[in-house]
């Protein structure tokens, strides 16, 4: 809650219908004027606070204060590009001013929640994308989400898990600023946890012979290797 003018007094302080009234200690002062040896000091009325009235006959439901404390709910408009530790101020949100002065301004820090995809960093969105095996192999076109809607992205053939790929101003807008950061879309290779019979069968073929092959290419590498040697 903060401090809001007492609607019943209108700020007053006094019951409606009666006003403040000059205050009986300082005469409407608002000083306390005493001697000290040879010097004349004053300090503060410690009665009207240096105001120099006395609320004699208070509001009911201010007590004399002049404001209440109310909560209230208002609508923020959060610009794109903040971030965490972000600022916003809400010009004559704050606490009421004294004496009847301007009430003062909010400022609201901002906390970014975690998203389940996307990772920031700075103005750019991390994010990592599953592929098949077949599609690492051969190639493909995906579909990959972002801020502003779905893109297709092109996997080239004999992608290797881990590779990264940049959307180009797909990233945070920048507060205040013309600049847009990248999105970066890391594949991996997604290994499937159930297999049929084919898959089963075609896999251990490939494996089958990928092993020849690098058996056969060790091979020569040995030969190659003696060779030099002896030569």
């Amino acid at each position: 809650p903060r401090w809001v003018t007492c609607d019943v007094c209108d700020g007053t302080g006094a019951r409606p219908g009666f006003g403040p009234v000059a205050c009986p200690d300082c005469h409407g002062s608002g000083q306390i004027r005493f001697q000290q040896g040879f010097f004349s000091v004053s300090k503060t009325c410690s009665r009207c606070g240096g105001t120099g009235q006395y609320i004699s006959t208070p509001c009911s439901k201010c007590h004399g204060e002049g404001k209440v404390r109310r909560y209230r709910t208002i609508s923020v408009k959060v610009p794109a590009g903040v971030d965490t530790g972000s600022r916003l101020r809400m010009t004559g949100e704050g606490e009421l001013g004294e004496h009847g002065g301007p009430p003062g301004d909010l400022y609201i820090v901002i906390t970014v929640k975690p998203h389940k995809f996307f990772k920031r960093e700075g103005l750019n969105l991390y994010c990592e994308v599953p592929i098949s095996f077949p599609q690492a192999v051969f190639g493909a076109e995906i579909e990959v989400p972002t801020m502003y809607g779905p893109e297709r992205l092109k996997i080239p053939p004999s992608t290797p898990s881990g590779r990264e790929f940049v959307l180009k101003g797909r990233g945070v807008p920048q507060l205040g600023g013309h600049a847009v950061g990248n999105q970066i879309v890391r594949v991996y290779i997604d290994v499937p946890r159930k297999l049929t019979q084919r898959q089963k069968e075609l896999l251990q073929e490939y494996a089958r012979i990928s092993g020849d092959e690098v058996q056969k290419g060790f091979m020569e590498k040995l030969k190659e290797f003696f060779s030099s040697i002896e030569t």
